[in-house]
């Protein structure tokens, strides 16, 4: 009796390990993209300025922020899409969400604002 007990729990398992498969998710924002931008300051002289966003494919990611060499800001976030709208989502911080869609440039594909405002290259 206990050899027939053990082989059922072995089958469950099995049967249970095989359909919990994770579907895979192939939506073109996965990877990273990044904005540069050069600021003069009197104080310091040039400084580059720069973010970069992580995106993966569980919809979550990774948001980085620095001035030069320097990290200022590293949180996670959340994103979702719906009818090609992406909202990107800073949770436990005050960013504001980020609202963009995927377009097409003549530099490549770039991550656009509704008020026509590039957010991000691709990498």
């Amino acid at each position: 009796m206990k050899k027939l007990v053990s082989l059922m729990a072995i089958i469950a398992i099995i049967l249970a390990s095989n359909c919990s498969r994770i579907p895979e998710n192939n939506d073109p924002i996965i990877g990273i993209w990044a904005k540069t931008a050069i600021s003069n300051n009197s104080e310091t002289g040039r400084q580059n300025n720069r973010q970069e966003w992580i995106f993966n494919d569980v919809f979550l990611g990774r948001y980085h922020s620095y001035s030069g060499n320097t990290l200022d800001v590293k949180t996670d976030f959340s994103w979702t899409v719906a009818d090609g709208v992406y909202t990107i989502s800073y949770p436990g911080t005050d960013m504001p969400n980020d609202t963009v869609s995927l377009k097409q440039s003549e530099e490549g594909k770039i991550l656009e604002d509704p008020q026509g405002n590039i957010l991000a290259h691709r990498e």
